[in-house]
């Protein structure tokens, strides 16, 4: 019988993995490119190494700042200039590696993304036990205020724990007056996203992710078979509809929309920048030992 790996275990493993998905994740990023032939490989990608999909692969791309994943059949192709924001997810019995980059299709680079690489590097120094959330909070603003971009004030850097993807801490991109310190022991995913807008992003559609909510009773038969496989398959993690195809090849929308509807599933809606400016994303993950 394999020995079950200890949760510090898991988090390396699934960083390792990581390393090998994300370096092979950016040579897919290039003009013409369909989105969903790039997520799909991803996922392939992370399954091939050895882990699980924590959550669909996010590609946002220009003022989307997160929660775009291809839709069933999506046509989305990646062009010459889109800043695109490729968030991947590995997962190691629950145990997740969270980690983003953006690309500029066909440029050497981009100084929104340069910000974002800057302020990431300068929060990773302060990541460690007895740092005040509101330190590393104000060290992001002041770097991306410097290339003269704002950061995205209502999207966060967040803490991961055993299957959930959204953890405390949560540590704002904008300046705050939070005084959580971290702790040793925890995983933090920071992540930090830089913008030519306001700042501020909102909730918009299509809806393409969901997560569990709760498991509740519910008529549809449809609606009742997808709830056992995100129960069996994706626990509290997120997935994204297209992986429901096959599943449920008729009447997904009219199932999801009960789910959602008896508040069995929460939605995850596409987050666009409120001023429709261009949006630029890194995180890394961080074992705090």
């Amino acid at each position: 019988m394999e020995k079950e790996l200890e949760p510090i275990e898991c988090y390396k493993k699934a960083m390792k993995i990581s390393d090998r998905v994300m370096e092979y994740a950016r040579t897919l990023i290039k003009e013409g490119s369909k989105v969903l032939e790039i997520a799909n490989e991803i996922e392939k990608k992370i399954i091939k190494e050895g882990g699980k999909i924590a959550f669909p692969v996010n590609i946002s791309i220009n003022e989307v700042a997160a929660h775009y994943t291809p839709d069933i059949n999506d046509s989305l192709t990646l062009k010459q200039g889109d800043i695109v924001k490729v968030d991947i997810g590995v997962h190691i019995e629950g145990y997740i590696c969270d980690r983003a980059f953006s690309v500029c299709v066909g440029e050497k680079g981009h100084e929104l993304i340069r910000a974002a690489e800057e302020a990431l590097k300068e929060a990773l120094k302060l990541i460690k036990p007895g740092t005040k959330v509101f330190e590393i909070s104000k060290v992001v603003e002041e770097v991306v205020a410097s290339f003269g971009f704002n950061p995205v004030r209502n999207l966060s850097g967040h803490g991961l724990e055993r299957y959930i993807l959204h953890a405390d801490p949560i540590i704002p991109n904008g300046n705050n007056n939070i005084q959580t310190e971290l702790k040793e022991g925890q995983v933090i995913a920071m992540e930090v996203f830089t913008t030519n807008g306001l700042g501020w992003v909102k909730d918009s559609f299509p809806i393409l992710i969901y997560g569990l909510q709760a498991e509740r009773p519910v008529r549809n038969w449809e609606a009742r078979k997808i709830l056992a496989h995100v129960i069996k398959e994706y626990k509290t993690l997120p997935f994204a509809k297209r992986w429901l195809a096959e599943i449920v090849p008729k009447n997904l929308d009219i199932a999801l929309n009960e789910l959602v509807r008896v508040k069995a599933l929460r939605e995850y809606p596409v987050l666009r920048e409120k001023s429709n400016g261009l949006v630029a994303q890194v995180e890394e993950t961080v074992i705090l030992e």
